[in-house]
C-alpha cells in the first residue's frame, strides 16, 4: 500500500480567526491558500495518478483540502476520520488504516504536527518528528501491506512550491 499524506492548505490566521468566536476547528483555507492547494493537487496529480481513497480530518481547513484534492482527481472524499485530528494517538491512525479494504493508494490529509510526527513514526518508529511538512506539502510512503510503525519507505516528500511547479 502507498499512503500519500497531505498537510492542509494555508488557513486562516488562528489569533484572527480566534477574534470571530468559533473554534479552532471550523477555521478555513484562505483564498489564496484554496488556490495554492489546486495548483499544488495538479501537480499531486501528475505525481501519483491515481487514488483509492481520501481520509481527512474532521477539521475544516483539512475538509476543504481533502475536497480540493479529491476535485483534482475526479472523485470524491471517502471518510472523515478522527485518527488525523492534530492530538489522535499515533497507534489509533494505524489501527484506522488495518479497517481499510486493500488499496493501492491512501491519501490521508490533516495536520502539523500530527502529521510529520506520524510520517517519522511510520517510517523509524520514533514518536518524534523529523521531517518538515509544510502547509499544502506532501510525501508519499510505501508499506508491504498496511501502515505499522517503522514499516514504512519514504519515495518522496515535496513542498508546496515543488508540487505546483509539477502542475500539468
Amino acid at each position: 500500500m502507498h499512503l500519500l499524506v497531505i498537510r492542509h492548505g494555508i488557513a486562516e490566521d488562528r489569533d484572527v480567526f480566534g477574534r470571530v468566536g468559533d473554534t479552532d476547528d471550523k477555521r478555513p483555507l484562505t483564498d489564496e491558500g484554496r488556490k495554492k492547494m489546486a495548483r499544488g493537487a495538479s501537480g499531486l496529480h501528475a505525481l501519483v495518478p491515481a487514488l483509492d481513497l481520501i481520509a481527512t480530518s474532521p477539521l475544516v481547513r483539512a475538509q476543504q483540502t481533502a475536497a480540493i484534492v479529491a476535485g483534482a482527481y475526479g472523485i470524491a472524499v471517502g471518510e472523515t476520520t478522527s485518527t488525523l485530528e492534530p492530538d489522535a494517538p499515533l497507534a489509533a491512525f494505524v489501527k484506522w488504516a488495518a479497517t481499510q479494504d486493500a488499496r493501492d493508494v491512501l491519501a490521508i490529509v490533516g495536520h502539523e504536527p500530527h502529521l510529520s510526527t506520524l510520517v517519522t513514526w511510520l517510517l523509524t518508529g520514533v514518536d518524534d518528528s523529523r521531517i518538515v511538512l509544510k502547509k499544502g506539502g506532501a510525501c508519499l510512503l510505501e508499506f508491504a501491506d498496511r501502515p505499522q510503525r517503522a514499516h514504512g519507505v519514504l519515495h518522496w516528500l515535496h513542498t508546496p512550491a515543488g508540487l505546483r511547479l509539477m502542475a500539468r
